[in-house]
This record gives C-alpha cells, structure tokens and sequence, in this order.
C-alpha cells in the first residue's frame, strides 16, 4: 500500500468519536447546573449567565469536533487529518466569535465566561479519560469485557 493509497482511505464502521462526544455532552449537562450555580455565587447574576453562556460553547465545541472528525473519516483519511487540524483552528476561531458577539452585552461577566471555558474543558476532559478504553483494537469508550486470567490452567 502506497502513501496515496493509505490518504484515500476511508473508515467504515461506527465512529468513536461520535461515542465519546455524545458521553462528553452527558456528563457536561450533568455538571452545568453545579457550574452555573458557583458562576452565581461568585459573580452574581451575570455569573451565572456567563457560565451558562461558557458550557453551551463547550458542549458545542465538543459535538462539532466530532461531526467533522467523524463525517471526514467517512470519505478519506487524508480529509480526516485535515479537518483535525483545521477543524481545531476553525473552532476556536468560533469560539472567538461567540465571545466577541456577547463581548458589550450587559450579562457578560469575563471572568466567569473565561473561567467557565478553561474550566469545563478541561475537567470533561479528565473525567473522560477514565471511560476512554486506550485500545487500537476497540477505541472509544471502555465496555464490560471480563479480563482474561492469565495465570489460570485449562
């Protein structure tokens, strides 16, 4: 197999990314209410918006890296790598956006925006890594597979 025909590859199959999107979303509508609620605390009213404001950009960015990682897998593996790393830049560029639009709105709270940001990012990231199964052969999320014992004799 060539280089050329290795790009032009494509994946089949479910894609990974889409599993562990949609668990990212699970678990940041899980903790949203609890961020919202110490953006309030410590900001106010305005705090609790921006926090809000902060986790549906996250969700977002989260739902679309994986629609474009997923949806260029499907046509070849060079368009996969690209969007990977386009798609990186093209997010934060949204990111950028959202935050400019809202940027003279009068719930804004920055601090909150920004903490709300670095902070749901980060820590669904984390929390994900204990549900990732980091196997070549079943990527995505960990299933119940019992572990083979061995040591045992037949």
């Amino acid at each position: 197999m060539t280089t050329a025909d290795a790009l032009t590859l494509r994946f089949e199959g479910p894609a990974p990314e889409v599993a562990l999107s949609k668990d990212i979303i699970r678990r940041g509508l899980m903790v949203a209410p609890v961020l919202i609620a110490i953006g309030a605390v410590i900001w106010g009213a305005d705090g609790a918006w921006s926090s809000a404001f902060a986790i549906a950009i996250v969700l977002t960015n989260f739902a679309l890296a994986a629609a474009l990682i997923a949806g260029a897998a499907k046509i070849s593996v060079g368009l996969m790598m690209g969007a990977t790393l386009f798609g990186y830049l093209i997010r934060l560029g949204l990111i950028f956006l959202a935050v400019w639009f809202v940027k003279d709105a009068g719930w804004i709270s920055f601090p909150a925006l920004g903490s709300a940001i670095i902070v749901t990012h980060l820590g669904l990231l984390f929390w994900e890594m204990k549900y990732v199964a980091l196997s070549l052969s079943q990527p995505g999320l960990k299933t119940d597979i019992p572990q083979i014992d061995r040591n045992a004799t037949n």
